[in-house]
């Protein structure tokens, strides 16, 4: 694995391809969140931005990352096990530019798969999952709610009340919250998003052991 860092961009190779991440920092860093994006997306949609911009001035440092599979051109991530493999290499990478940081890992929709699926492995004390996509649009039946449970770590879900992908169980997360009016691209409120990350995170940073 490489680095190879351009102010604020970060060229992570990957056994899949190479990956980018957009850092910004936080002046007094708490924790490293790395966050990104759904199938056919990038890391500057509304719902991302407005995490950023909630969770720096709480000592975040955010690491938006854009997949090897987007960096190609493709608008769906393909194999889950390749798309998981080259997420493992490029934490590893963001982790040791940020040594001794707690850290959280995030997305939105097939983001979010992708942080629940590998959250024990790299080690994430905490998942934030945007517009976690429950089930294909009208195929409830088609329940990826699994993946939620085998995050085997905290996670915060949010979601709007019209998302055709559907809305996890409360039960299935450790913390739910359900916007009204808001669809699967959370972008009529995205202030509300940021807000509500920021003070879930910074709740549990208080709450950690010294």
């Amino acid at each position: 694995m490489s680095i190879r860092s351009t102010g604020s961009s970060v060229e992570i190779a990957t056994v899949h391809g190479p990956a980018v991440a957009e850092i910004d920092e936080a002046a007094d860093p708490r924790f490293l969140l790395v966050i990104t994006h759904g199938s056919a997306g990038g890391v500057d949609v509304p719902d991302l931005l407005a995490v950023r911009d909630a969770v720096t001035p709480i000592g975040g440092v955010v690491a938006r990352v854009l997949q090897p599979f987007r960096m190609r051109g493709a608008r769906a991530p393909g194999s889950a096990v390749k798309q998981d493999e080259a997420w493992l290499e490029l934490v590893a990478g963001l982790r040791g530019l940020r040594p001794g940081l707690p850290l959280v890992q995030g997305g939105r929709s097939n983001g979010a798969r992708v942080a629940c699926r590998t959250a024990s492995l790299v080690g994430a004390t905490a998942v934030v999952a945007l517009a976690f996509p429950l089930h294909p649009p009208g195929r409830p039946e088609r329940s990826r709610a699994q993946e939620l449970r085998a995050a085997g770590v905290d996670v915060l879900a949010v979601s709007g009340d019209r998302d055709p992908f559907g809305v996890p169980e409360a039960a299935d997360t450790s913390r739910l919250v359900v916007l009204p009016g808001e669809g699967h691209d959370l972008k009529k409120d995205p202030v509300r998003v940021g807000e509500v990350v920021a003070h879930w995170l910074d709740a549990r940073m208080r709450a950690a052991p010294e």
